[in-house]
């Protein structure tokens, strides 16, 4: 089979995040078992206008401000005419409103709508853009095969009013060769962490807010808040109000293995999103023996298994959020139980399951058009 995947960036981007984590996983894996994959993406400084990386051929066009005006352009112009025989769309904020000019077979990706959280992240007419972007989506796409990465991404989607029977689940996963304990020992003093970006949607000032909590019954404790975003000066002024800056670390971004380290050296790990498509950041915690603590929140909810593998509260309640990483903190009969349940559910999901569920959905929407 012949694929062209059409996506915002590519794994390799400086800006890239979970969703081209699970594209390359993915794909890379379709590519080994014999399909030719193409990535139609934006380019960054620095990068070639085309090269062929674990099989995947990336084609990159233009910037990142205007990707989804040249989409449509250079589909009609030049990729229609290569013989693919299906287009995967990719779905992230601004959508590229393929079903208006891709005639061959398609189906997308969704991870999740950003709804109204946008608004906590940009100003109001760039929120507005997004917002309305992403509602068109609910007309365009009404017809689409979509391929979804964790049930409340399906839930939403059906809560929308698009037909169950439209859509396939194929659950995120973690790459379990790189993601594993190594004898790294826990911290002495009790550490917790965030992974991720630090954007104001985010919401890891709730975690800072939490902490300051922690600190009053364990005043040993630590934070370390790993990741890079422009929301991280309002983070330090935070720490420094709260009067746990001295306590509080910010490493910008780390290496892979700096990264399996503090995953496998921290007590707990914390999600506080308003909104994921998954929440990838617990599952490799999870992976390495960590378990998280995260907001009840649409992904996050499928990625911790509450009282199992970590503990949810209710998303923005900072008390809660507190009283559960205290309770883990403290307790080291739980904090086994979820360590051990963590590392179970961890093992359950891998991108090869991921990728033969992505395989055999193209294909059968490939033989389906072929057969009408």
């Amino acid at each position: 089979m012949k694929i062209l995947v059409i996506n915002w960036q590519d794994w390799l981007n400086p800006l890239s995040g979970g969703a081209e984590i699970h594209l390359y996983e993915t794909f890379r894996r379709i590519a080994e078992w014999g399909h030719e994959v193409t990535l139609f993406c934006s380019s960054f400084e620095g990068a070639s206008e085309e090269e062929t990386v674990d099989g995947i051929h990336i084609i990159r066009r233009g910037s990142r401000n205007i990707f989804n005006f040249i989409v449509p352009w250079y589909y009609l112009c030049k990729l229609r005419h290569e013989g693919y025989d299906i287009v995967v769309d990719d779905l992230n904020k601004i959508p590229f409103y393929t079903p208006f000019y891709v005639r061959k077979p398609l189906i997308a990706i969704s991870h999740h709508f950003f709804g109204t959280s946008i608004f906590r992240e940009t100003w109001f007419l760039t929120g507005a853009y997004v917002w309305f972007a992403e509602k068109l989506v609910d007309w365009i796409y009404r017809k689409t095969p979509f391929l979804v990465v964790s049930q409340s991404t399906l839930d939403e989607f059906i809560d929308r009013g698009f037909p169950k029977e439209n859509f396939t689940l194929a659950m995120n996963a973690i790459d379990h060769g790189k993601l594993k304990p190594t004898g790294v020992s826990k911290s002495i003093e009790p550490g917790i962490g965030y992974f991720g970006r630090l954007k104001k949607y985010k919401s890891v000032d709730h975690v800072v807010q939490a902490f300051a909590k922690v600190k009053q019954g364990i005043p040993e404790a630590t934070l370390t808040i790993i990741g890079k975003g422009s929301f991280q000066p309002e983070l330090e002024q935070l720490a420094k109000e709260l009067g746990v800056a001295e306590a509080t670390r910010f490493t910008g971004f780390v290496s892979e293995e700096e990264k399996l380290r503090l995953l496998q050296k921290l007590w707990v790990v914390v999600n506080p999103s308003m909104k994921e498509g998954w929440g990838i950041v617990n599952v490799e915690a999870n992976a390495c023996g960590t378990p998280a603590v995260a907001a009840d929140s649409p992904g996050l909810r499928d990625s911790v298994v509450n009282r199992e593998t970590g503990e949810l509260y209710p998303y923005g309640d900072i008390a809660a959020l507190s009283e559960r990483l205290i309770r883990i903190l403290c307790d080291n009969e739980l904090r086994d139980r979820y360590r051990s349940n963590a590392l179970t559910f961890a093992q359950s999901l891998t991108w090869e399951k991921t990728a033969q569920i992505t395989l055999a959905t193209l294909d059968r929407i490939v033989s389906k058009q072929w057969k009408s």
